[in-house]
């Protein structure tokens, strides 16, 4: 007896694919994801607050010993060195500030977070922008103490409630600016420590090295040419015009074209790196 098995027809069964079917991620829901990463990053702050030290106590023990110290010696005396200080004790905090968006991406990634989020419906920028987002208030945070300490020992701006929210806004943005580069440092270096040392050992210099605390023409004059075209002075320079004056001037101009140059430059090269890593 012979058997005789027919062969399927061809197209009559179609195996299931294993194949994932790829989710395209529109630019509103890229936003809303990372509105919501950024209330993550916040959340954090929420059940860590000591992850706000440097916003909160750093303005304030700043601002009191550099005025008490040397707002004799260079202006007299405190009142007259206070529209000086503060600026730059402002720039100083804020910019400094952004050296957590480093260390913080760094420290998410070594955890395993970014591979877990990998696993999730979402757009993969938006665990770096939502962290970039959130790291704004605290910018915000410490321009407030900043402002609100000068006030209290007796700065009184004379460019008024206008001028301060120009300058407070100015240094928010080019924090955030440099907030890139340092973005970018956690992306490519291996620990958090690195990021956070290499981050400090950049910033100070740039941040003394500069108009922020004494005057310019006290300096040696190889000193005065480097502070002359330090990118904290033009923005030491335009937050006092915009405080002091309500004067805008072209130090906010540069201040603005070098964010912007940043910006143009870092973002792109932070946003590929990461997509590569993460």
């Amino acid at each position: 007896m012979t058997t005789i098995v027919e062969a399927p027809q061809r197209g009559s069964y179609a195996a299931p694919s294993t194949t994932p079917t790829a989710r395209t991620i529109s630019l509103a829901q890229a936003v809303t994801q990372t509105f919501t990463m950024a209330y993550r990053g916040l959340l954090k702050v929420k059940h860590n607050p000591e992850q706000l030290f440097d916003v909160v106590i750093q303005p304030v023990i700043f601002t009191l010993m550099f005025t008490y110290i040397f707002g004799g010696a260079i202006s007299g005396d405190v009142a007259s060195y206070l529209p000086v200080i503060i600026p730059g004790i402002l720039a100083q905090t804020v910019i400094t500030t952004s050296i957590v968006t480093g260390t913080q991406l760094r420290e998410d990634m070594d955890k395993g977070v970014f591979d877990r989020f990998r696993a999730l419906p979402i757009a993969r920028i938006s665990p770096l922008s939502g962290a970039l987002l959130a790291d704004v208030v605290r910018y915000a945070i410490a321009t407030v103490i900043t402002f609100t300490m000068g006030y209290i020992m007796g700065y009184r701006p004379g460019g008024g409630l206008l001028g301060v929210i120009a300058a407070g806004v100015l240094v928010i943005a080019c924090a955030w600016a440099i907030s890139w580069i340092f973005a970018f440092m956690g992306v490519v270096m291996s620990k958090a420590s690195s990021v956070q040392g290499i981050s400090m050992l950049v910033l100070f210099p740039l941040t003394f090295m500069s108009n922020a605390f004494v005057p310019v023409d006290t300096m040696p004059g190889w000193l005065q040419a480097f502070v002359k075209v330090n990118p904290v002075s033009h923005l030491v320079s335009a937050v006092r015009e915009l405080a002091n004056n309500g004067h805008v001037g072209m130090d906010l101009v540069w201040s603005l074209v070098g964010a912007a140059v940043v910006v143009a430059v870092m973002a792109p090269l932070t946003v590929r790196t990461y997509m590569r890593k993460a």
